[in-house]
């Protein structure tokens, strides 16, 4: 059986269940492997880093290097 059949048999195994303490696990499982991964990948930036990201987000905006909010929206509408 492949990944997919897999998880449409899951859910459909899933949509059955009536035992609320039964979903609550399976929902921290669920939500324990999507943390999981991203948690490995995020790396604490160092002060000197931030700092040296603040300074640049100065200049550009002295330097009117920006877009403004409605023109990043008006970009993806």
């Amino acid at each position: 059986m492949n990944l997919e059949a897999r998880k449409i048999e899951f859910i459909q195994e899933f949509l059955k269940l009536q035992n609320e303490e039964a979903i609550s696990k399976l929902e921290k499982i669920l939500k324990k492997e999507k943390d999981t991964p991203d948690e490995r990948l995020i790396k604490p930036m160092s002060i000197d880093e931030l700092n040296r990201r603040i300074d640049k987000s100065e200049s550009d905006f002295k330097n009117n290097r920006f877009k403004t909010s409605s023109e990043l929206l008006a970009k993806y509408e």
